[in-house]
């Protein structure tokens, strides 16, 4: 254990012995610093101490090629304050190295997690990926900040995406955080997203009217892509999500029942579509029944497609519908239900809502059947143009 005055000149000379595999030169002016020379040639500054419980701890420092003799120096006297004062600085490091980056935690905690209950998962991966990680990936949980959310929020502006779009990032992370805090992920001890105000967003809806969809159902009709324009003829005869009809399984149909099972909803839960008479026989006229499990499997893959958007395009292109997005599909059962006078109650069992206010946005259409059914009674009971004719209006008393 020799004691030297350790300096530039000195780590740039020393060496281990021949026969050892390290020697520790200790410096003469510093109480544990030291410089480790290993047989390797590499060269590290170190600096002991003792912990609370007296216990002998060594924080590395740096590498000599790295840090001079005076840095190592003022870097350890440092250390070695902080342990004189009480706090463990090798405990302190391990805690840190701990905490995970936002990437590695949404990768190995996350999204294994919320895939095991959320079917719509693929899309918070992608959302993250997108515009948070980015930005914030390498960052450590702890470092994550309210200004650094609000950052990645203010880019997605300004680059032209809705305010939908950004307030879900916001969601995503939020929720992640809360995560964080009920595991107890090390250095996670508040939620940087609290506080953070959402954008206003533009509630979109988009109904088809009767000649719409007629015109709809003809493009469907001339696709050559007959798997996918099925699919899509499906949702529209049934209000479903994409996923839930995409997916679909032939072991899934009860025919005798008229219904379709979905294991697995948005919600989380099992639930029930309902077959019209016309839904039943496009199922009863598809092909492969007896060959594939999946009621719309792919030419190629013999999977359900990922994604209906590009027959879709062509479909809507078409009919002269290029503002319809798929899911306005849904929103257009809907609206020809109210519109007929259905109850929102059923309209929103048929569409598997877990919550009445999720169905209120079509509310207002229940307004106009109702008000469009006064007029049924103006025609029975009318008054005679005669007699209004001949009624002189008397004067206001």
């Amino acid at each position: 254990m020799p004691v030297v005055e350790l300096s530039a000149s000195f780590a740039k000379k020393a060496a281990c012995p021949d026969g050892q595999a390290k020697v520790d030169f200790f410096d003469a002016q510093q109480k544990g610093f030291l410089l480790e020379v290993r047989s390797s040639g590499r060269k590290t500054y170190y600096q002991r101490y003792r912990d609370e419980r007296g216990r002998e701890r060594q924080f590395k420092v740096g590498r000599a090629d790295v840090l001079t003799a005076d840095q190592a120096r003022r870097k350890a006297r440092s250390v070695f304050a902080r342990a004189v004062l009480g706090e463990d600085p090798q405990q302190r490091r391990q805690e840190l190295r701990a905490i995970p980056v936002l990437a590695d935690f949404v990768r190995d905690r996350y999204l294994p997690f919320i895939a095991t209950y959320k079917r719509s998962w693929r899309t918070d991966e992608t959302i993250l990926r997108l515009h948070a990680l980015p930005l914030l990936g390498k960052l450590a949980l702890d470092e994550i900040t309210p200004d650094h959310i609000v950052e990645v929020v203010t880019r997605m502006r300004e680059r032209g995406y809705a305010a939908g779009t950004s307030n879900r990032v916001v969601v995503i992370l939020r929720y992640l955080y809360n995560l964080a805090v009920k595991w107890r992920v090390p250095g996670v001890a508040a939620n940087p997203t609290a506080g953070i105000e959402m954008g206003p967003e533009v509630q979109r809806s988009r109904f088809l009217t009767k000649e719409e969809a007629q015109g709809l159902v003809a493009s469907i009709a001339a696709d050559e892509n007959v798997t996918a324009a099925n699919a899509i003829l499906l949702l529209l005869l049934t209000g479903g999500r994409r996923n839930e009809i995409t997916q679909a399984r032939w072991e899934h149909v009860r025919w005798k029942e008229r219904k379709l099972y979905v294991p697995l909803s948005k919600s989380g839960k099992p639930r029930w579509i309902a077959l019209s008479p016309a839904a039943m026989e496009l199922l009863k006229q598809l092909p492969g029944r007896d060959v594939n499990t999946f009621i719309f499997p792919s030419a190629v893959t013999g999977r359900p497609s990922p994604s209906l958007w590009f027959p879709w395009r062509r479909i809507r292109d078409r009919a002269n519908l290029s503002d319809v997005r798929l899911h306005d599909l849904r929103h257009s059962f809907a609206s020809f239900l109210v519109n007929e006078g259905v109850s929102l109650y059923v309209v929103q069992h048929l569409l598997g809502h877990a919550n009445t206010r999720t169905t209120q946005r079509y509310a207002h259409l229940v307004s106009e059947t109702l008000a469009q059914a006064t007029e049924i009674v103006d025609g029975i009971v009318a008054m005679p143009s005669a007699l209004t004719a001949a009624v002189d209006p008397a004067p206001i008393r």
